[in-house]
């Protein structure tokens, strides 16, 4: 492969095409000036959020998948730590009233299309293993500790 059939950056519509192709539904929305694909996978909402700016206007080096759930109650404090020990290519986090899981893809220094589209099989699997990880760490814990979409 030649270095100029890698991706060095990402816009919304490739990203938009990226997501389709993948099978996801996609929608745009904007706020402050900010472009954000929204979709859905396993019954959970994600967003896709763009990055650093590139060299081009409205190319990116980087985007973010993310996927905010509001949690209800007390979470027990090793659900988080427990699933960041355990899991590799994202990261989960406890922001205000969210549990939050976001992937960074960086495209910065090239990467090939195939791994682009790799990142959302990646992605589609991790919001498997959360759904899978929440519904069992659930059933273990008191009451009080539940996470909703």
């Amino acid at each position: 492969m030649s270095q100029t059939d890698w991706v060095v950056s990402v816009s919304v519509e490739t990203l938009t095409t990226l997501l389709q192709d993948a099978g996801f539904r996609v929608n745009h929305h904007e706020q402050n000036g900010l472009v954000q694909l929204l979709s859905a996978s396993q019954g959970l909402a994600f967003s896709v959020r763009l990055g650093n700016p590139g060299a081009a206007p409205g190319e990116f080096l980087d985007f973010t998948y993310s996927c905010a759930l509001r949690i209800q109650g007390e979470l027990a404090p090793n659900l988080v730590n427990q699933w960041n020990a355990s899991r590799r290519f994202c990261r989960l986090s406890v922001q205000a009233d969210f549990l939050v899981l976001e992937q960074d893809v960086i495209v910065a220094d090239g990467i090939s299309q195939q791994h682009l589209l790799g990142s959302v099989v990646v992605w589609d699997r991790l919001l498997q293993a959360l759904t899978v990880y929440l519904r069992d760490f659930t059933a273990t814990a008191e009451p009080t500790q539940q996470v909703s979409a």
